[in-house]
């Protein structure tokens, strides 16, 4: 029974810490960041410009009997299934650029972007400076 109620007593106190209470804040934001229906929208044109015509090359080429076509598209295909293609960065950097081109009004999702934007860039000034401090404090040993 006591292991029971101290797993119980950690899981509430690592709910109510300042990392549990930020993760969820994040995943929050994200979510409502990604199921968009703008972002959605954004996203799947960029989709079809980083991966789209590759299928609808290989669908033409294989029902038309195109060679050219399938041996190309076959070839970007298998680039893309390698775990360091960097397509998935590129198709949401498109579909990040064309959601401020296409609704420069929607102030909701780009403010979470702007947000998300700030505290990255609060963050690597923080970690900067910590690496600073330790390679002084190695020097000064």
């Amino acid at each position: 029974m006591k292991d029971k109620r101290s797993i119980k007593e950690f899981f509430l106190k690592l709910s109510h810490s300042k990392a549990a209470v930020f993760i969820k804040n994040f995943i929050i934001k994200l979510f409502f960041l990604i199921f968009n229906p703008r972002f959605l929208l954004c996203f799947g044109i960029g989709w079809l410009i980083t991966n789209g015509w590759a299928y609808v090359f290989m669908a033409f080429g294989v029902y038309f009997g195109i060679e050219w076509m399938v041996a190309v598209s076959g070839a970007y295909l298998t680039i893309l299934w390698f775990p360091f293609s960097p397509e998935k960065i590129v198709t949401v950097a498109i579909a990040l650029g064309l959601l401020k081109f296409l609704f420069p009004n929607d102030e909701k999702t780009l403010g979470i972007l702007r947000d998300l934007y700030q505290k990255a860039k609060s963050d690597i000034k923080i970690i900067k400076a910590k690496r600073k401090d330790k390679k002084e404090n190695k020097n000064n040993k």
